[in-house]
């Protein structure tokens, strides 16, 4: 037993290197965002610590539907009917093109009545409006690379994406050079480049990845760009059903995060700042788990699609119990170097201190957000994903989110007492999760024999 988990782990972990990469270099996007506009002052940085939660939420909403398509693909590629997978990819790129044009205008037209409704702080109110203004123009590009990306995680291919994302960082880095701080002829922008740069980043990554899939022999066999596509109504529910579900599942945990964000923008840019610094370690250090999670989906479902229900079980347990690991020696890592990450970010003394605080509170946290996050991509390999949604909205907006709204808002405690909410909230997520994915697993394993 220990001889296949070993070699388990291994197989999930070259599906999942390539993901943990993506992963990162996604999270270096905006970590790099981060540093850059903190070099513009607090009122910046702030900025765009508001303005990218509410980015995210609206990122991470569609990215939860777009997730879908993995296990879909996953199980159609398991079971040798991977000419099928096309018609899904068109599809979701249909969805895609429509979903970003509708969020471009909903943002353009509404985004300064949601800020003064959220009461972020008057200081720097007007440079959230501009972020946002600027990056939501990348909403349809980033929505499309996203069908693509996960029609090629279903397959078990994943460095195209992998090269996509060290990309958008580069590009990222370099557009933000050019636009934020006015170089090779540009005028300096600000905080309004920043936001020009991430939606020129997406459209770029996208384009690539598209590229790269239509060119590349390994998706001939797909049929994704032989037809021209109709619309396909029982395609279009199968997504959905499987999607929305999953979509209110991540948006709860994302949005538990932009909401407390979003909240501690009221109180001032200094706890702002180092709400936004601890908040964009902890979410660098996620994207080793998150990437391992992806990879077990990917993983159950093609065993599932090829009825080895044992197999599809022992991929989910040795996946979780990985996550759980390398959130352990993240949490160690926090503890140790906790200072000198934070010096990286800024030299404020005050928000020093307080993303330390937040830092330490975030290491308690860090082994059952690795358990949770593992279980979750288990259950959606095996296209479980109703209950879950159930679970996180539960655990993150009837316990986490009012506990953190009552100690920072009703009470006005320091934002690390606000951060114990996260505990809270994970840590029920983790157990039930895991529970049911322990559920699920040995009730297709039992009806198989």
């Amino acid at each position: 037993m220990l001889k296949i988990r070993y070699q388990n782990a291994v197989s999930l972990l070259k599906l999942a290197t390539p993901l943990i990469i993506n992963n990162l270099a996604i999270a270096g996007i905006q970590f790099t965002d981060a540093v850059m506009s903190g070099r513009l002052g607090s009122r910046e940085l702030a900025a765009v610590a508001v303005g990218g939660s509410v980015w995210f939420l609206v990122f991470q909403f569609y990215n939860g539907l777009m997730m879908a398509i993995s296990p879909i693909v996953a199980r159609l590629y398991g079971a040798k009917q991977a000419a099928l997978i096309g018609r899904y990819t068109r599809q979701a790129c249909c969805l895609s093109l429509v979903a970003g044009i509708f969020v471009i205008f909903i943002m353009q037209t509404y985004v300064i009545s949601i800020m003064n409704i959220i009461g972020i702080d008057p200081e720097f109110r007007h440079l959230v409006v501009d972020y946002l203004k600027a990056i939501i123009f990348g909403a349809p590009g980033i929505f499309l690379f996203l069908v693509f990306r996960y029609t090629t995680e279903g397959i078990g291919y994943t460095r195209p994406v992998m090269y996509a994302s060290l990309i958008a960082l580069v590009l990222n880095v370099f557009f933000n050079y050019v636009f934020m701080f006015g170089n090779f002829g540009s005028p300096a922008l600000g905080v309004l480049g920043c936001g020009m740069a991430s939606a020129i980043s997406m459209w770029l990554v996208f384009c690539f990845l598209s590229l790269y899939v239509y060119f590349d022999s390994r998706y001939k066999h797909l049929n994704i760009f032989s037809l021209i596509t109709a619309f396909r109504l029982s395609i279009m529910q199968e997504i959905l059903r499987l999607g929305v579900p999953i979509s209110i599942t991540v948006t709860a945990e994302a949005g538990l995060f932009s909401a407390v964000s979003i909240m501690i923008g009221t109180l001032g840019t200094q706890i702002t700042g180092a709400h936004q610094i601890a908040l964009n370690v902890v979410t660098t250090m996620f994207m080793i788990p998150l990437g391992i999670s992806a990879a077990i989906t990917v993983k159950v479902g093609q065993a599932l699609g090829s009825k080895d229900m044992k197999t599809a079980r022992l991929f989910g347990s040795t996946g979780i119990i990985m996550c759980a690991f390398f959130m352990f020696l993240s949490a160690c890592c926090l503890l140790i170097f906790r200072q000198y990450i934070v010096n990286l970010y800024t030299t404020d003394i005050l928000i020093k201190e307080m993303a330390m605080s937040l830092l330490l509170v975030a290491a308690v946290f860090q082994i059952v957000d690795g358990i949770q996050i593992g279980a979750a991509g288990a259950l959606r390999g095996y296209k479980d994903t109703k209950i879950p949604m159930f679970i996180n909205i539960i655990s993150y907006w009837a316990l986490a989110f009012p506990l953190s709204y009552i100690v920072g808002i009703v009470y006005k405690l320091p934002p690390n007492y606000i951060w114990c909410g996260f505990i809270v909230g994970l840590s029920v997520a983790a157990c039930l999760l895991t529970w049911r994915f322990n559920r699920v697993s040995k009730k297709h394993t039992i009806q198989v024999v």
